[in-house]
Formats: C-alpha cells, sequence, structure tokens
C-alpha cells in the first residue's frame, strides 16, 4: 500500500501545516523531538522533499535569500499529497504491519545462553527502559505544559504505555527465571533425540 517511508510521511505532516523550506522543516522536527519516531538528517530530509515533489504530492512555490546564505525554496503540498497523506496514514493506523524486531529474536533464542546472563541481560535492558520511560515522561511534561490538545501528542502517550508494558513483563520474567520457574536446562533436543526409553539406566538417576 504505501510508497512513503515514515521520513516522508512526517515531511508531508509538515506541509500539510503550511508552505515551508526543508531546513525549517528540520529544525521544526528537532524541536518537536520527532526523533523519537523517525530518524532526522537534514540530507535525507531534503532528499525526502525532492521525492515528494517527483510524486506529485509536493510543489515548490517560491525561494528565498537571507543575506549571503544559498537560496531556500519553499514547499507546499498537492490535492494528491493530501490524499496520499489522508489514504496512507488510515491504512497504517488500521493495517498492523509485519515487523521483526531483534528484541524478539533474541528472546526466541534465549535458551542458548546461560540463566545467569539471561537474567543479567534482561534486567539490564529492563533498567535502560526505565530511563527511557523517565525521558519520555518529561516530554509529556513540557506537552502538558504547554497546553497542547492530547491529539498532537497521543504519539507520546502511547510510547509510554508501550514502555511500562515492557518493563512490567522484563521484571516478571526475570523474576520467574530466578525462581526456577521457567526452566533453565540447555537447548530443547529437537524431534530426532532419541526417546527416554532409549537412554541408559542411569538417566532416570540425574534428574532426581
Amino acid at each position: 500500500m504505501s510508497e512513503l517511508t515514515p521520513l516522508a510521511y512526517a515531511a508531508l505532516g509538515l506541509l500539510n501545516e503550511g508552505p515551508t523550506h526543508p531546513y525549517e522543516m528540520f529544525q521544526t522536527m528537532v524541536h518537536r523531538r520527532d526523533a523519537r519516531n523517525v530518524k532526522v538528517r537534514p540530507g535525507t530530509l531534503y532528499h525526502q522533499v525532492g521525492r515528494l515533489v517527483e510524486l506529485g504530492h509536493a510543489q515548490a512555490v517560491g525561494t528565498e535569500r537571507e543575506g549571503n546564505r544559498p537560496e531556500r525554496t519553499t514547499y507546499a503540498i498537492t490535492d494528491q499529497g493530501r490524499t496520499v497523506l489522508h489514504d496512507g496514514l488510515l491504512h497504517l493506523l488500521t493495517e498492523p504491519a509485519d515487523e521483526y524486531p531483534v528484541f524478539h529474536l533474541a528472546v526466541a533464542e534465549i535458551e542458548n545462553i546461560a540463566r545467569d546472563e539471561a537474567v543479567s541481560a534482561l534486567s539490564a535492558r529492563a533498567s535502560a527502559l526505565e530511563r527511557k520511560q523517565a525521558e519520555t515522561d518529561e516530554i509529556l511534561d513540557v506537552v502538558l505544559a504547554k497546553d497542547l490538545p492530547e491529539r498532537y501528542w497521543l504519539d507520546v502517550s502511547y510510547v509510554r504505555a508501550m514502555l511500562a508494558a515492557q518493563i512490567e513483563w522484563l521484571h516478571a520474567t526475570v523474576a520467574r527465571i530466578e525462581r526456577g520457574d521457567v526452566p533453565w536446562g540447555g537447548p530443547d533436543p529437537g524431534p530426532h533425540a532419541p526417546a527416554d526409553n532409549t537412554m541408559n539406566s542411569n538417566s532416570k538417576d540425574t534428574t532426581r
């Protein structure tokens, strides 16, 4: 469905607020801390705006010069761009995307490290997320102080809720591993391992 990158959607959103030039867009994104959602770099932002123009989603509407600085081109969103922004956002909000976070892979393969190492790693991750949670709380304090309508910072409250859920899961899982609720006897032998009745007679003694 979507032919646009997350940064392109962010750029279209800014252009939908009014005509502007890429450098001003970059400053606005930095001020709003949009890096929490997309990777913001001046060069890539200029490239994305150029791509939006090529696709017909934006158009140049003028240039300006300040002192000896290079000319800056101002861009505006087109009617086609508004349609793409509207339809694309509806799709992204409605349809869960197939994503492959590396942490999910690490949890799936966690039995390949020792139990104490797993406990240490998960505890360290929980601490790191708690620091992010504190930073998110600071952002929430800022936007609340500005008395901005909630629709402008729903993403911040979503991130806060997701962090809280992850931290809760990490602490609960660490506790379960430490209590022995999660058996930690090495990798699963797999479907081709010999059945219990084919093992030597001493194997039962080792489980006592």
